[in-house]
């Protein structure tokens, strides 16, 4: 094997016909997992009993947690029987193949029914994880969560955003297929598998992501629709009448359906079929959520809460399932096991890979490298040899400007990286000048780099997160900072998985000017600095940006936001000192005569860091000597060891910070002997330099503020 590194309940009579064995059953069976012996010999399981050993899992796992979703797992076990036993092309034993197909359960509140499916066909997730539901540390987390789980191929639990991510790993399995394949020699050529229920399609997400889908006609993927009827508030009818399979059609999908999606066979067919369309698929199945359930099928009482003890117990009685909770027969498991075929297929495609490499071994290195996530063996160099450019250029420019410089520098140095921007590429300014543009037309599909996404943020940055999460690019999507808001949920999705995602994000602050308030960013960066593993930079000029980006695109455990204006922003600095700038935080420019002559620290960001160089100037000339220091990424100054940060802040003198935001967050570095300039409320409608000053983001308030502060006196 090649090693890459890294309704109404159909069962209403039924527990009237078995009420006297209820009791007695429920008492024998244990609530821990056990090991019974099979009978020698036994038939080999049918479908239906393949399909009830999820059913039962999921409502043993549910009850004992005395928490979770056993409806939906109940209820599509039909489905997943036809899509994993009959379908799915991955290898239990190797969850990281790069030509597995990848399984998205969007609807992840029915997380017990991947956790089932992972078990039984074989991946290293024992029957005593599955007991252990929703607890503590172990690997099956209340929804999945990728990185804990072998076989997850995304974290899910917010509705539309499994969804979203299937759409981003379409698309790259379809760019990579286009950049990598040969005749005969198809080394990227697999399918995405999508389970979605009625709050996924609710969700606005779906209909940005499944539009785009359906213009780029990713023919691969695939996307089960749950069509239960059921919610957590009860029949969906009162608040969702979408004609969904319309809808769909509407977005250039190929429908099928509805089928009985409780009829295994028939959604076999469905899936046979979608393989064969030229476009995205959508499978309406008729589900009864629950099923099994004599009392609680096709009702919200199966969506979001244990079945109860005696309602499980009734529940095996009506489905035939005689065994202790988390006790599956080896007849069953054995046939669920899917080790042995996927080493075959796996196998397969490391025969094709060798003669693939044979052939083209120049693009099967690169291919191998861009599925491990490593950057090209010159990128470094790129980027010192860019750094000194930048500094040599010393011009003044808006850092969205500087940003795209180094894209034009970066991009070409890694072929890998992929975006654009959500109907502002002239404003976000993330295409250069050698990047084609991805389009579909009646002529085929012509690949390229920058996509044209339109105003869909939110839809964008989900289908960011699922191309990272696929592998093989390191995408960078753009829109405003305000709009930041919009994506905010899949920003935090993708700092949850830690994946390698660029936001970069323009018209920073109220410098925007004349737009006003509503597109004028005061909360983001703040806000963007407090979400757990999501880097922050803000920088000042071409030097910072262009180490910003190397930052983004370097960075393996998680994203990255780039916050830049439109504004120019002069060019001040003495040296470029790549290094210190690295750490998030440094000197900019010292205090004349040295620190020891130091009666204060200015701390600035962006475009706010010249107002403190002029301040310091200004300072100066009244005998007054002050430290600049900028600090583009507090969240990586903040990771820095105490020595370094004492270096750079250090103890005893009193600080300022100045920033075209809230004041709220930099109060942890100022302390209580100091002061910050910056927007408490809500932005004007004027030219930026007249909205600075409205807001005292000046050179000649921030003198003051320092002469009071260090004078004792408040603030004016």
């Amino acid at each position: 094997m090649f090693e890459w590194p890294h309704s109404q309940s159909p069962h209403a009579d039924a527990a009237a016909l078995v009420a006297d064995k209820i009791s007695q059953r429920a008492r024998a069976l244990p609530d821990t997992p056990t090991r019974m012996p099979d009978i020698a010999l036994a038939p080999p399981p049918t479908p239906a009993q393949m399909c009830n050993a999820l059913r039962a899992l999921a409502m043993d796992a549910v009850q004992k947690a005395s928490s979770g979703h056993p409806g939906m797992p109940m209820g599509m076990a039909e489905i997943a029987l036809a899509v994993w036993h009959r379908h799915l092309r991955h290898n239990p034993g190797d969850p990281k193949w790069p030509d597995r197909d990848r399984f998205v359960l969007s609807n992840g509140h029915g997380s017990m029914l991947l956790y089932a499916l992972l078990h039984l066909t074989g991946y290293d997730l024992p029957i005593e994880q599955l007991a252990e539901f929703r607890q503590l540390h172990s690997q099956t987390p209340g929804h999945p969560e990728f990185g804990l789980t072998p076989g997850v191929e995304t974290t899910t639990g917010p509705l539309g955003q499994g969804f979203a991510n299937a759409v981003g790993m379409a698309l790259a399995e379809q760019l990579l297929g286009a950049e990598f394949n040969r005749p005969a020699l198809p080394i990227v050529d697999h399918y995405t598998y999508v389970f979605a229920g009625d709050g996924c399609l609710m969700e606005g997400i779906s209909h940005e992501v499944a539009s785009l889908a359906g213009t780029w006609r990713l023919r691969k993927l695939v996307v089960i629709y749950d069509d239960n009827g059921i919610s957590i508030d009860g029949e969906v009818r009162h608040w969702f009448t979408d004609d969904t399979a319309a809808r769909f059609r509407a977005y250039r999908w190929n429908v099928i359906g509805p089928v009985d999606g409780h009829d295994t066979d028939a959604v076999d067919r469905a899936i046979c079929d979608a393989r064969e369309a030229d476009r995205p698929t959508l499978i309406v199945a008729r589900t009864v959520i629950g099923k099994g359930s004599p009392n609680r099928a096709g009702s919200e009482k199966a969506h979001g809460e244990p079945l109860g003890e005696s309602e499980v117990a009734a529940t095996r009685v009506a489905i035939d399932w005689p065994h202790p909770p988390f006790h599956v027969p080896e007849s069953v498991a054995a046939a669920w096991n899917a080790r042995a075929a996927g080493e075959r297929r796996q196998s397969r495609w490391d025969g094709l890979f060798a003669e693939y490499q044979r052939r083209f071994p120049e693009l099967a290195a690169e291919f191998r490298r861009r599925m491990c996530g490593e950057l090209p063996a010159g990128f470094e160099a790129t980027v010192t040899a860019a750094i000194a450019s930048a500094d040599k250029m010393r011009e003044s420019m808006a850092t969205r400007k500087a940003s795209q410089l180094a894209l034009e520098t970066l991009a070409e140095a890694a072929p890998e990286m992929l975006g654009g921007s959500a109907d502002l590429t002239g404003s976000n300014l993330t295409r250069w000048s050698k990047a084609a543009p991805l389009r579909v037309g009646d002529d085929g599909f012509s690949p390229g780099r920058h996509i044209n996404f339109g105003v869909r943020e939110f839809g964008m940055s989900a289908i960011a997160n699922g191309i990272a999460l696929h592998g093989g690019f390191i995408p960078f999507v753009g829109t405003f900072l305000v709009f930041s808001d919009y994506a905010r949920n899949a920003l935090r999705m993708a700092a949850l998985m830690r994946q390698r995602v660029a936001f970069v994000f323009t018209h920073d602050s109220i410098g925007l000017g004349e737009d006003g308030p509503t597109h004028q960013a005061v909360e983001h960066a703040a806000s963007l600095r407090l979400i757990p593993n999501m880097d922050v930079w803000r920088p000042c000029d071409v030097v910072e940006t262009l180490l910003a980006w190397a930052h983004a695109v370097e960075r393996r455990d998680g994203p990255t936001s780039l916050l830049l204006s439109r504004q120019s922003v002069p060019f001040l600095r003495e040296r470029a000192d790549a290094d210190a700038v690295r750490r998030g935080g440094y000197v900019f420019k010292e205090a004349a005569g040295g620190l020891r002559k130091a009666s204060a620290v200015l701390i600035a960001t962006g475009s706010e860091v010249p107002l403190a160089v002029q301040a310091q100037a200004r300072l100066a000339q009244a005998g007054v000597h002050v430290r600049v220091v900028s600090m583009p990424s507090t969240t990586v100054f903040d990771r820095q060891d105490a020595t370094y940060k004492s270096q750079v802040l250090p103890e005893g003198l009193p600080r300022v910070a100045i920033e075209a935001g809230v004041t709220d967050y930099w109060w942890k570095y100022v302390r209580a002997n100091g002061a910050v300039l910056g927007v408490d409320r809500f932005g004007e409608s004027a030219p930026a330099a007249d909205v600075y000053r409205h807001f005292g983001l000046t050179v000649d308030n921030l003198v003051a503020t320092v002469q009071a502060l260090l004078s004792q006196e408040k603030p004016s």
